[in-house]
């Protein structure tokens, strides 16, 4: 994939963003993320991919656009498997509260997972773990190993999970090791990513989260030199043969980063929507003029762009679109 890629994909990000965020503390989740879609699909018409959408917003019968298998981009340049989430964390906006992205992620075709929509069991790490811990371990037996590579005990390891009625066990493990525990309420794709930020103070990510946001998550740490293993979850054999027709031919095997994003090239990309661990919030300033605040990273070559731009609102007609 062609470098230049990345800027344009940041400009698809911060375009969902920016509309989104006009919804913040709105108390309207399905408007913010209305908005979000159709800004961002909008925006795919400049980028310079022959796209196919595999992490989406559905099928097509689910949405009207964004859909699973929809064609995006302007038809130019390489082909490539696309996974996005306009908005992540559409709760987290229409609440007000930390933590809402808009997300992408690009791989070379064929390269990323098509993710069913269902839990998928997680353990993301950064740098300093990958390769070293193993999903099916029993909890304890992760900790502690995660404490000795860290050369830290273990009451000093900070584990994040999501904060859901079904991680009540995995917590009660947690508090007994005596690890010490951040809950998220929402925005699983920055909490699987938080341990390969270091100004998160965040070790490991750990429970279940929605599939899709797996690869996508994925797709950021195979950036950032971390490392995501996950197992799908599927609830009844409905969901496993769903499984089987998007191409998964073991639905309970071991997800590895390999499986999940290739061993090619990837993009990633992701605006700020609300304030959150790495990342600012969109900011409305003086004069018509709004702020955003964005990562873009890069597999191949390892590099991580934080990109703080200013936007002047009357020169993006596109917006007006999203609403």
């Amino acid at each position: 994939m062609e470098r230049e890629l990345a800027l344009e994909i940041v400009r698809v990000t911060e375009l969902a963003a920016l509309s989104a965020a006009q919804w913040m503390g709105r108390g309207d989740k399905n408007q913010a993320d209305g908005a979000a879609t159709t800004a961002m699909r909008t925006m795919f018409d400049s980028v310079s991919v022959q796209g196919t959408v595999v992490i989406g917003e559905g099928e097509m019968d689910e949405a009207p656009m964004l859909y699973i298998g929809e064609q995006v981009g302007n038809g130019q340049g390489p082909e490539v498997d696309i996974a996005v989430d306009p908005l992540e964390g559409t709760e987290l906006v229409a609440k007000g509260l930390n933590n809402a992205l808009a997300v992408i992620a690009i791989a070379d075709k064929g390269c990323l997972l098509h993710a069913p929509d269902m839990y998928m069991q997680k353990l993301a790490v950064g740098p300093a773990l990958a390769g070293k811990l193993r999903l099916d371990d029993p909890l304890e037996l992760t900790l502690a190993k995660a404490a000795k590579h860290l050369d830290k005990p273990l009451s000093n390891l900070t584990i994040m999970i999501l904060d859901r009625d079904r991680h009540q066990d995995i917590i009660q493990t947690l508090r007994r090791v005596g690890v010490r525990i951040k809950l998220l309420s929402d925005g699983d794709v920055a909490g699987a990513m938080a341990p390969a930020m270091p100004e998160s103070g965040i070790d490991m990510y750990v429970g279940s989260g929605g599939a899709p946001e797996g690869v996508l998550a994925a797709a950021a740490l195979s950036c950032l030199g971390g490392e995501l293993q996950g197992r799908l979850m599927p609830s009844n054999d409905e969901e496993f043969q769903r499984c089987i027709q998007m191409g998964i031919a073991d639905p309970l095997k071991l997800l590895t980063m390999e499986d999940m994003v290739g061993n090619q090239d990837v993009i990633f990309a992701a605006t700020g929507i609300t304030p959150g661990e790495f990342l600012g919030g969109v900011q409305y300033t003086a004069h018509q003029r709004a702020e955003t605040h964005s990562i873009v990273m890069r597999a191949k070559t390892r590099t991580i762009r934080f990109i703080h731009s200013n936007h002047y609102l009357p020169n993006k007609p596109l917006l007006g679109e999203a609403l």
